[in-house]
């Protein structure tokens, strides 16, 4: 089953504004490690892509593992273009995004101190905590639990979010985290702004679906 979103959500690797730092009132977490120096395994370059067997949703830039009972929702520009495509399940909506990103890495550390001072200005709780690949970011509000893991690659950082009710917090990091060290990211040779949202492509027999709920919408 398939369903369509209109509306860009707010959690988003846009630059933010930036305010006084907040690391003094956070609990401590491990720095993300460089990008030569992390864990063995997944996320991987296409180039180092493992002939595992395993079935992947293949979004163009990104190669997706579907959990078990997952349905897909697309959220979709008024313009057209595909924003995202989130993988929905009894226990939370899953999203994995690439984006282009310094060879050096470091992405994701920014992008973390961004969406803290956001989730916080919204009213959420906020914890840093130390995980596979360094900070993750677990928030909560009004019983909804938020759960972002980010890795820096070569020229990509791969982010990672869940959000589900509260009694189902530890099972969904738990699920993430398999299904981001389980993708494969297409960065492609092209040049690109630190930032650009790297572009998801429907699979064929999906995007006929969009099209075809379009046409009778």
């Amino acid at each position: 089953m398939f369903g369509r979103r209109g509306k860009h959500g707010r959690h988003h690797a846009s630059r933010g504004s930036r305010g006084s730092s907040p690391a003094a009132t956070v609990e401590a977490f491990e720095e993300a490690p460089p990008v030569d120096e992390r864990p063995a395994g997944g996320p991987y370059d296409v180039a180092e892509a493992p002939e595992d067997g395993k079935t992947r949703l293949d979004l163009g830039s990104v190669r997706v593992p579907v959990p078990d009972g997952a349905q897909l929702q697309v959220e979709v520009d008024p313009s057209g273009p595909v924003r995202a495509v989130h993988l929905v399940t009894p226990i939370g909506q899953f999203t994995v995004s690439a984006y282009a990103a310094p060879r050096s890495g470091g992405l994701w550390r920014e992008i973390c101190a961004e969406l803290l001072e956001q989730l916080r200005g919204d009213g959420a709780r906020v914890i840093r905590e130390g995980g596979v690949w360094g900070e993750e970011l677990a928030a909560s509000a009004n019983d909804i639990s938020l759960r972002f893991v980010g890795v820096d690659g070569d020229r990509w950082m791969l982010r990672g979010v869940v959000a589900g009710p509260s009694e189902h917090a530890a099972a969904a990091g738990t699920v993430l985290r398999d299904v981001v060290g389980d993708t494969v990211v297409v960065r492609g040779l092209n040049p690109l702004p630190v930032r650009t949202p790297l572009p998801v492509e429907l699979p064929p027999a999906i995007a006929q679906h969009i099209e075809q709920a379009r046409g009778t919408g």
